[in-house]
């Protein structure tokens, strides 16, 4: 059985860590280079880093971030947003990103993602998708969460599959910063009609929601930003939780005094 992912997430703005909720009042939450070291030592079993800004602003991922970033990380590292045209991808990978999160480029460029995933591997490409619910159905939200699209969740998630992408990252908006659990519905629906990995993101607040959308989300890894960062969560307490009940995780032993 495959081991299941604890994935922190550092929503980058103007070249700080910041955290929101349901995409708003975003927050400092502390230096991503300091936060990147701290998290490879608690054992994380990767990192998403997320220009949130950049597709909005029309400007590029901060590359010369994600170099310093590649410096001090020996985990996989997957680097998203402003995402433009092919090249962006290949200049983030050569700074050292393992692989690309593609967002508003690929949905409106679906071909895109079958060219990347041709050249750069699919298991380099990672189709990420702001989602929320309303009027009764799951929909596709573009530009970090600011454009709404009348695309079914569900739809976008096999599309962009069948195209090539190599992993999921959905993020609820209507979860993304409550606290009150993952939605747990769509997550389940996508990760049974995919073969591909699912990463569910957007409301973690307490060790049993990571249970939950593993076990019955059906999620391959599961990602969150503010309760990592301000340490309400403590990455060894949470693996060794889910292992008492039986999820499989990658354990890592780590000293008493490197949690805190």
């Amino acid at each position: 059985m495959l081991v299941k992912r604890i994935i922190p997430c550092l929503d980058i703005k103007d070249g700080k860590t910041v955290k929101g909720v349901n995409f708003k009042y975003l927050r400092e939450a502390g230096d991503p280079i300091e936060l990147v070291r701290w998290y490879t030592k608690q054992g994380a079993d990767e990192l998403i880093f997320l220009d949130i800004t950049a597709t909005n602003e029309k400007r590029k991922t901060l590359s010369s971030l994600v170099k310093k970033i590649s410096r001090y990380i020996d985990i996989p590292f997957t680097v998203g947003g402003g995402i433009r045209e092919e090249q962006d991808v290949e200049s983030l990978l050569n700074a050292g990103a393992d692989r690309i999160s593609i967002n508003t480029f690929g949905f409106k460029n679906p071909k895109i993602l079958e060219i990347l995933s041709r050249r750069f591997g699919s298991q380099c490409i990672v189709l990420s998708i702001d989602t929320k619910y309303e009027e009764n159905e799951w929909r596709v939200y573009l530009n970090g969460g600011r454009i709404p699209t009348r695309k079914k969740t569900l739809d976008w998630a096999e599309e962009g599959a069948n195209r090539g992408a190599g992993e999921i990252l959905l993020t609820s908006m209507n979860h993304d910063g409550t606290k009150n659990g993952f939605a747990i519905d769509i997550i389940k629906k996508i990760s049974e009609r995919l073969s591909i990995p699912v990463i569910a993101s957007g409301g973690a607040g307490k060790l049993e929601d990571f249970y939950q959308v593993f076990k019955n989300g059906k999620a391959d890894a599961a990602l969150a930003a503010s309760i990592f960062h301000y340490g309400e969560i403590k990455i060894p307490n949470l693996k060794c939780y889910l292992n008492h009940f039986n999820i499989p995780v990658r354990i890592t032993t780590i000293k008493d005094n490197e949690i805190s």
